[in-house]
């Protein structure tokens, strides 16, 4: 009775152990040959921006790198919300990927109802840093960051600062900033980078923290200052710059960044073939110059170099935004 019960046991058993041996074939087969269709890389953010830009850079040059089309598709709204969890969302095989900002670390401390949890996307590569400038008109006749905190103590009604958007980095950063300075200016939000270079040319702000890819074409004005940048090291295309931390003013060591995700659940094999190809794509000489062109830093990390850097951003975004109180909703 025993031996018929462990027949009658293993017959059934044996069928379902050939079905997950033949699911795991699948699945090894399936990685060993990605990718096999084509990708879609979405940007959560409209056509022509910087993100855009770096998303055709590197999807024209993985798409060549292994003979399949690389559709970028631009998918804005909500700052960058509705992109993020499309990608979230979408199956874990690593045909739908995201280029992602520094955003994705600090949405979940501005926003109380977002589609999607941080730990539903899978870091693969950080491509490239960005910084944010300090700067004032030349007409301020303020040299230094500690000049511009003693003039703005000495007359705080005078002064405020303008940034490319409300509870954007740069915002983050000047909220930081008055804190740390002691001092009280009225932020001046703009809808990006763009028309906020155009306030402070044309002097309808005392300063601004301007993103350095978007400052990058007016480094040579002769109408503005730079007194510092974000970041841990100087910009490379700044060498005399300093840094905050330089000009007296630690915790402003985070950079902005871009990088590349997939949902999480993806296969290990295929985001360290996608985040090694993504690598090697930054490294090259033409990529690496344009980004340097752009005003940015390549990078060109592996997945868990640039996990790193997210839960240090995520933990340092959080604490600036809990002690400026900003939220969204």
């Amino acid at each position: 009775m025993q031996r018929s019960r462990r027949k009658f046991l293993l017959g059934r058993a044996l069928p379902i152990i050939a079905l997950a041996a033949a699911c795991g074939a699948g699945s090894a087969r399936a990685e060993a040959n990605y990718p096999g269709k084509p990708i879609r890389l979405i940007v959560p953010y409209p056509a022509g921006g910087g993100t855009d830009i770096i998303a055709r850079l590197v999807g024209s040059q993985l798409s060549q790198r292994w003979g399949q089309p690389v559709i970028v598709e631009n998918k804005p709204g909500a700052s960058g919300i509705l992109g993020n969890a499309l990608v979230a969302k979408a199956p874990a095989d690593g045909y739908t990927v995201l280029l992602g900002i520094t955003t994705l670390v600090q949405i979940p401390w501005l926003y109380r109802n977002v589609p999607y949890k941080p730990d539903d996307l899978t870091p693969v590569s950080q491509l490239a840093k960005s910084a944010d400038l300090f700067m004032v008109p030349r007409s301020s006749g303020i040299e230094t960051l500690r000049d511009f905190v003693a003039q703005a103590k000495a007359d705080p009604k005078k002064f405020n600062y303008g940034s490319y958007g409300n509870a954007s980095s740069s915002h983050l950063n000047g909220e930081q900033f008055k804190m740390q300075a002691g001092i009280d200016m009225m932020h001046v939000p703009f809808q990006g980078s763009g028309p906020e270079m155009s306030a402070l040319l044309g002097g309808q702000v005392s300063a601004a923290l301007v993103d350095a890819a978007a400052a990058y074409p007016h480094i040579g004005s002769d109408k503005l200052n730079i007194l510092a940048v974000t970041g841990a090291q100087r910009h490379p295309r700044l060498p005399n710059v300093p840094t905050m931390g330089e000009a007296g003013y630690k915790g402003f060591e985070a950079n902005g960044w871009f990088g590349l995700f997939v949902p999480a659940g993806t296969p290990q094999p295929i985001v360290d073939k996608l985040g090694a190809e993504a690598a090697a794509i930054i490294r090259m000489p033409e990529i690496n110059q344009r980004l340097l062109d752009m005003g940015l830093i390549p990078v060109g990390s592996t997945p868990a170099e640039f996990k790193t850097v997210m839960e240090t951003d995520s933990a340092h975004w959080k604490s600036v935004i809990a002690a400026a109180r900003i939220s969204i909703n």
